[in-house]
C-alpha cells in the first residue's frame, strides 16, 4: 500500500510519500537508542513539563490537527476536534499521575529493605491504526514517555501526515530529538525492526492479521507486546432498560467514527418484548442522520477511510442478505458521489449459525438480534471470538450484577455505551488482543518491574 494522503470525501490524492530507505530507517533507530542513553535519566518533572507543553500545543492547534485528520480518513470534523482535545487530556493524566505510578513500592519482608522498582525497557515499537489517528498514538506516547522510554511510530500508510504531525508536536513540546520518531515505511518492515535488539517490546492497535504477524515476530524474540485488535462489541437492551435513552446512545455508539470503531457497538441485543419498539425506535433516529461532507457542521456520518473498507463492508453486507437477512435501511454503497460514502444500514433476521453473525463490520452497519431472557442475551453476546467492550442496559438490579460477572469482555458498561478515559484499563480479551493501555497498568506494560532485596 503505498504512502499517502487520499481524501477519501472526493478520492483525490493529495500528497505521496517516498518509503524510508534502509539506511534512513538505521539512523533512526540508532538516534533513538542514543537519545534513551540519556532520556531515561530525565527526572519526572521535566518528562512532566514538556508533556503539559505538548497537551498545551494539542490545544492551541487543535483546529489544523483536526482538519488533518479528516482530509486523511474522513472523521467528521467535530469528532477529529474532539480527539485532538482527548489527546491532551491523556497527556495532562499521565504528566500529573505517572510519579505516582511509578514510585518505588515498599513490600514488608524479612529483608532490611525490600522494594518494587519500575524502571524503562528502552525503544519501543507503535505499530498504529488509521481510525483515530493521534488517540491511537497519543495514549501510547504519553505512558511510554513519562515512563522513561523512547518510541518509534510505525503509522498506518493513509494517514502519513497525522504521523508526522505527532512527531512534530513531541518535538515541539521540548523532548529530545529521537525520543519519538514517525517511520514512514510498509508493513514489511515491521518484521525486521523487531529483530533489532535495540527495539525492547512493541504495541500494536489493528487488524487480528496484523496482530498474529506482530506478535509472531516478536515471539520469535521473546519480546513483550500489547495488542488491542478487532471487536465485534454486544449492546444488549433488557425490558427494563430506559428505551429512549438506550435507542439514542445505539446510535451514537455504532454511527462513531463513521461506524470505524474497535469498540463501537455492532451487535444489538434486544429482549422480544420491546424489539418492536427499539427497532421502530432505532429505524427512525438512523434515517434521520445526514451523510455528507465530514468537514460540515451539520454531517453526521462522512465516508469510510479507504475504497476497501467500503468494498469488504459492501461484501459483508451482500453475504448476510444472501444467507437470509433483511436489510431495513441502506445497504449499499452511495454512487451519487465522488469519495467512499456508505449509508447508515440495519439487518435483521441475520441466521445465528451463519459465520456473518460473528464478523466485525467496520463501517455504518448495525445488527439486530431478538432473544427471550437474559440468558439468551448473554448466550448471544458471548458466541463470538471477540471480547473488546459490551454495554448493557437495565435497571434490574440482578439483571445488572449477571451481566457484569457473565459477559465475556475486557470493559463492560452499564446504560452507558463503551469508550475509552485514561483513568481506566482499556483492551480486550480472546481475539481482540491481550495486555492493557492507559491508566495504571498501561503505564506498567512497558517498564521493568524490578524487585529489589536488600539484607
Amino acid at each position: 500500500m503505498a504512502i499517502a494522503t487520499i481524501n477519501p470525501t472526493t478520492g483525490e490524492t493529495l500528497k505521496i510519500f517516498e518509503s524510508l530507505e534502509d539506511g534512513e530507517i538505521a539512523a533512526k533507530l540508532e538516534l533513538a537508542q542514543q537519545t534513551f542513553e540519556q532520556y531515561r535519566q530525565t527526572s519526572f518533572q521535566l518528562r512532566s513539563q514538556w508533556l503539559q507543553q505538548a497537551a498545551n500545543i494539542l490545544e492551541q492547534e487543535k483546529a489544523d490537527f483536526a482538519k488533518l485528520m479528516t482530509l486523511e480518513m474522513g472523521k467528521t470534523l467535530k469528532s477529529a476536534i474532539a480527539e485532538v482535545e482527548k489527546c491532551a487530556l491523556v497527556c495532562r493524566y499521565y504528566a500529573e499521575n505517572a510519579p505516582n505510578f511509578l514510585a518505588d513500592v515498599t513490600v514488608k519482608t524479612d529483608a532490611s529493605h525490600s522494594f518494587v522498582k519500575y524502571q524503562p525497557l528502552g525503544i519501543i515499537l507503535a505499530v498504529m491504526p488509521w481510525n483515530f489517528p493521534f488517540w491511537q498514538v497519543f495514549r501510547f506516547a504519553a505512558p511510554a514517555l513519562m515512563a522513561g522510554n523512547v518510541g518509534l511510530l510505525k503509522h498506518a500508510s493513509n494517514v502519513p501526515q497525522c504521523a508526522l504531525a505527532i512527531e512534530d508536536i513531541i518535538n515541539r513540546a521540548g523532548f529530545p530529538a529521537g525520543a519519538f520518531q514517525t517511520l514512514l515505511i510498509g508493513a514489511a518492515k515491521v518484521a525486521d525492526l523487531m529483530a533489532d535488539e535495540r527495539v525492547k517490546a512493541a504495541t500494536l492497535t489493528g487488524s487480528e492479521p496484523a496482530g498474529a504477524s506482530l506478535a509472531a515476530a516478536s515471539g520469535k524474540q521473546i519480546k513483550k507486546t500489547v495488542l488491542e485488535l478487532g471487536g465485534s462489541d454486544p449492546f444488549i437492551v433488557l425490558e427494563s432498560a430506559d428505551l429512549e435513552a438506550a435507542v439514542s446512545t445505539a446510535v451514537t455508539a455504532r454511527m462513531l467514527n463513521n461506524g470505524q470503531s474497535c469498540i463501537a457497538a455492532k451487535r444489538f441485543i434486544v429482549a422480544e418484548t420491546i424489539a418492536d419498539q427499539f427497532e421502530k425506535l432505532l429505524l427512525q433516529k438512523i434515517q434521520a442522520l445526514k451523510v455528507g461532507d465530514p468537514l460540515a457542521a451539520d454531517t453526521d456520518l462522512g465516508p469510510l477511510a479507504t475504497p476497501g473498507i467500503l468494498q469488504d463492508l459492501d461484501k459483508q453486507v451482500q453475504i448476510a442478505v444472501e444467507s437470509g437477512a433483511k436489510v431495513l435501511t441502506g445497504g449499499y454503497a452511495l454512487e451519487d458521489r465522488p469519495g467512499n460514502f456508505y449509508p447508515p444500514t440495519i439487518i435483521i433476521d441475520i441466521p445465528l449459525d451463519h459465520p456473518i453473525a460473528k464478523e466485525e463490520f467496520f463501517g455504518p452497519v448495525a445488527l439486530l438480534f431478538r432473544v427471550r431472557d437474559i440468558d439468551a442475551a448473554i448466550k448471544l453476546a458471548n458466541d463470538s471470538p471477540f471480547g473488546l467492550g459490551a454495554s448493557a442496559w437495565t435497571n434490574n438490579e440482578e439483571e445488572k450484577n449477571r451481566l457484569i460477572q457473565e459477559i465475556e469482555a475486557g470493559a463492560v458498561f452499564i446504560n452507558s455505551m463503551v469508550k475509552s478515559d485514561p483513568r481506566l484499563p482499556f483492551g480486550g480479551i480472546k481475539r481482540s488482543g491481550y495486555g492493557r493501555e492507559l491508566s495504571i497498568q498501561g503505564i506498567h506494560e512497558f517498564v521493568n518491574i524490578k524487585t529489589v532485596w536488600v539484607k
